[in-house]
């Protein structure tokens, strides 16, 4: 039989790291966690519960109260197979891709409360293996031994257009500039913080998709994953 084991994909914002490792489980058999979908759930119950200041800032001490009260699950579509997140029993796959939520995670996801509790859940899902996950520090905090780790970049401009033509094909209206600067905002964020940075793990393979097709992508990753597995 063979071995399962744990695949951590990295990456900025917008980069793809998503489609990717979504397309790799199907394609595997393996279980998909979409990390960045829970900090964008706890993001959402915080606009929802007014928990974020004048200057945009989140109201840590309010949220940190409440965290008990935050419930992240996934819940299978049964059309495409995929996971779809839900808080507090809430399917909000859609709400928590808005521009809105975009533009809070990153000063949300980077509060050390959070990142201990879903950190925590996130580990608790791998135990069993034969699961691919996608984040910020998968790689690096989450799952530092993970047998295959991958980091996904691409040039800022890329990503915006990638993410200007997702949300315009689902109807919404967005500036192309405002969806640049909140990509740049968000890279530095993420960077920048102080508990689990995102970073390229050392013995992470980087992988820049700027210039390649999604399904040179796939096969790329396909082809790593099969190679890694047959070394176990």
């Amino acid at each position: 039989m063979e071995k399962k084991i744990i695949v951590a994909i990295d990456g900025h914002s917008s980069c793809g790291k998503s489609t990717m490792a979504k397309a790799l489980a199907q394609k595997v058999g393996y279980i998909y966690v979409d990390t960045g979908a829970m900090y964008r759930a706890v993001t959402l119950f915080a606009l929802r519960n007014d928990m974020f200041d004048a200057e945009g800032q989140p109201k840590a001490e309010e949220l940190e109260k409440a965290m008990a009260d935050v419930n992240i699950s996934f819940v299978l579509d049964e059309e495409t197979k995929l996971p779809l997140v839900c808080l507090n029993g809430e399917v909000v796959e859609s709400e928590i891709r808005s521009l809105t939520v975009s533009s809070r995670v990153s000063p949300i996801a980077a509060l050390p409360f959070v990142r201990a509790a879903l950190t925590q859940a996130q580990q608790r899902m791998g135990l069993e293996k034969g699961i691919v996950m996608d984040g910020r520090d998968i790689g690096t905090v989450v799952f530092p031994d993970a047998e295959l780790k991958v980091f996904v970049t691409a040039s800022a401009e890329v990503r915006a257009q990638r993410r200007y033509l997702e949300l315009t094909a689902k109807g919404d209206e967005v500036c192309f500039d405002d969806i640049l600067r909140n990509v740049q905002e968000r890279d530095y964020i993420d960077s920048h913080r102080e508990v689990a940075p995102l970073r390229q793990a050392e013995d992470a393979l980087l992988l820049d998709n700027s210039e390649l097709t999604r399904e040179e992508q796939m096969q790329w990753l396909l082809d790593t994953f099969k190679r890694v597995v047959e070394c176990q």
